[in-house]
């Protein structure tokens, strides 16, 4: 089974091509050399600098270096999907040919996964004519479908409506993430439940909170004390009336994630975006490249809601953060060897200019004393 998702965020800058141009090529996840690009490029390795540049090249040929500067499709396999890298590659360049034709894109297969994955990257303005990409609705539709057809065709299983990635059935009212479709169901279920009151007081505590301390508080002032301490290895949630609720059955009955790790982890993302307040225009740019991959990060693992993606070491979610920060890293480290260049070109240019004065002063002494030396003979 694959699930064939459209990344439509970030889609508007230079930087954002760019970034997810590279995202896609890292090494560690395109193991084996399984990128290609579709379209004219003359260099004889793909790599993201000279895939940008390839890009950018065809928008300045036709004077439509503005707008959306990319489509990024995603197709997802489930774990058990016996599918090769080779049918991946087969299967997206199909795709590019129907959906694609007369643009450059960039195909690249990630296993990185305990499932494979492919990215897919296309220049939205057209080489043959100029023309630029727009996808409607029904033309996202007709993706999909294309997809399914593509899996039937060998013999891999097709994605349904009403059915989970692996293909069990969406029970009404079942919970799958982060979402407001989550916070009216606990809501309701509050009225009937103290587990589900629990949950809803830490959906609604959890909302701008940036550490354990100001949880905790925040889980008082709503009726729940918590013991979360080093020595015990789960939360413990208690309301005035004496009921008990552990962290594990909040994970279980709401598919929640409530526990020590993945809070901390929602503390240091939601301290992100406290201090994204205060940040440069630029900065603010980044955050939305981190709720980009966020969304990236939810269609690879066939999931219909970003925020139901957690920054989980064991399923490799949290790579997004890091290369994140390694990107703003990059940018410092670049900015500061800028800085240095600058500051030794002004040196270089102080020390010609010292130079030039000096030797204009010489040559004027010499003229001065060899006319003075003229009139005493």
């Amino acid at each position: 089974m694959a699930i064939n998702k459209v990344i439509n965020k970030s889609t508007k800058s230079h930087g954002a091509m760019k970034n997810v141009i590279q995202y896609v090529l890292q090494e560690k996840k395109v193991i084996g050399g399984y990128a290609d690009i579709i379209g004219p490029y003359e260099p004889d390795r793909i790599t993201y600098d000279d895939v940008y540049q390839a890009f950018l090249e065809e928008k300045k040929i036709w004077k439509k270096d503005s707008g959306r500067m990319y489509a990024h499709n995603i197709i997802s396999f489930h774990r058990d999907e016996k599918v090769t890298p080779e049918e991946c590659m087969e299967i997206a360049k199909k795709f590019c040919d129907q959906f694609f034709s007369g643009h450059q894109s960039l195909i690249a297969v990630h296993q990185d996964r305990d499932h494979l994955h492919i990215h897919i990257v296309t220049n939205t303005v057209s080489y043959i004519d100029g023309r630029k990409l727009h996808q409607s609705r029904a033309d996202l539709e007709k993706q999909k479908v294309f997809t399914n057809q593509l899996c039937a065709e060998r013999g891999l299983s097709v994605a349904e409506k009403g059915k989970h990635f692996d293909g069990a059935k969406i029970e009404e009212g079942e919970i799958r993430g982060w979402s407001k479709d989550k916070y009216h169901l606990l809501v309701n279920e509050a009225k009937k439940s103290f587990v589900a009151d629990c949950a809803i007081a830490i959906v609604e505590t959890l909302q701008g909170c940036t550490s354990r301390e100001a949880f905790i508080a925040g889980m008082t002032q709503k009726g729940w004390n918590v013991t979360w301490t080093a020595k015990k290895k789960h939360i413990t949630f208690v309301n005035g009336n004496g009921d008990k609720v552990r962290d594990t059955n909040i994970s279980k009955t709401f598919s929640m994630n409530i526990d020590k790790e993945n809070l901390i982890h929602e503390f240091e993302r939601q301290n992100e975006l406290r201090l994204a307040g205060s940040r440069s225009d630029r900065d603010q740019k980044e955050d939305g490249f981190v709720q980009y991959y966020r969304e990236v990060e939810s269609a690879v693992e066939g999931i219909g809601h970003a925020e139901s993606v957690r920054n989980d070491p064991e399923t490799g979610a949290g790579d997004t953060a890091s290369f994140i920060r390694k990107l703003d890293d990059e940018e410092k480290a670049a900015r500061a060897e800028r800085d240095d260049r600058r500051a030794e070109r002004r040196r270089q240019s102080a020390a010609r200019e010292s130079d030039t004065r000096e030797a204009e002063q010489r040559i004027e002494e010499e003229s001065i004393g060899s006319r003075s030396g003229g009139r005493i003979r």
